[in-house]
């Protein structure tokens, strides 16, 4: 895997170094706090917290990835991450994996922001990203059994189902887990799967043209 996924490996790597350090050096509550993704920072009530008491909020989105709130839950995030990103990677190659997390966590958090602007919870976890592969995947090595509808083409309804299931998905999850000590930032997940299917097919024509 290393050799053919160099991308989805140093993710993975990145992510369980900067976690178990976390639980064994530090503390997951302080982390979350200061480089978790906080909505209310941006442009809300604690937007003054820019100041040094914490991580700058622009880096948060993707500092966010990297904090898990316990081994159940990085190990459920790398194994979604090694499934989708080495398949993945595969097809888009290493820049467009990175691209495509980069991308998906910045969306994922956009979404949940959208969600929840005032929110003073921090968010932490790659599920977001990884949802963004997760995205990808779905778009590359799915089968489309969809017909066209009207004047929506046959892969334009497929796109509109994945990301239909996809978010009943992620709503029944976010409604089972509230109130739970960890409840899943369903929005996140699905902000993070848009950016993926959307980016699919432009990555993967980017990276067989650089090939060529």
């Amino acid at each position: 895997m290393k050799g053919r996924s160099p991308a989805t490996v140093a993710i993975a790597a990145a992510t369980v170094l900067a976690s178990i350090a976390i639980f064994v050096f530090g503390s997951v509550d302080y982390w979350a706090v200061y480089a978790g993704f906080i909505p209310a920072r941006f442009g809300g009530t604690l937007a003054y917290l820019d100041d040094g008491l914490l991580l700058p909020a622009a880096l948060t989105p993707f500092t966010a990835t990297l904090i898990h709130g316990n081994l159940l839950h990085l190990a459920f995030n790398l194994v979604m991450l090694i499934f989708a990103g080495v398949a993945t990677e595969r097809a888009l190659g290493a820049a467009g994996v990175v691209t495509l997390y980069l991308v998906g966590a910045v969306a994922s958090v956009a979404a949940h922001w959208l969600l929840m602007p005032s929110s003073a919870v921090p968010m932490i976890g790659a599920s977001g990203a990884v949802s963004a592969l997760i995205g990808a995947y779905s778009l590359l090595y799915g089968q489309n059994r969809a017909r066209p509808i009207g004047p929506f083409s046959a892969r334009t309804v497929q796109v509109a189902w994945l990301i239909a299931g996809w978010t009943v998905i992620n709503a029944l999850l976010g409604f089972m887990t509230a109130g739970t000590g960890m409840p899943i930032a369903g929005a996140a997940h699905v902000g993070g799967f848009i950016a993926g299917v959307a980016l699919a097919r432009p990555l993967l024509r980017w990276h067989w043209q650089e090939r060529a």
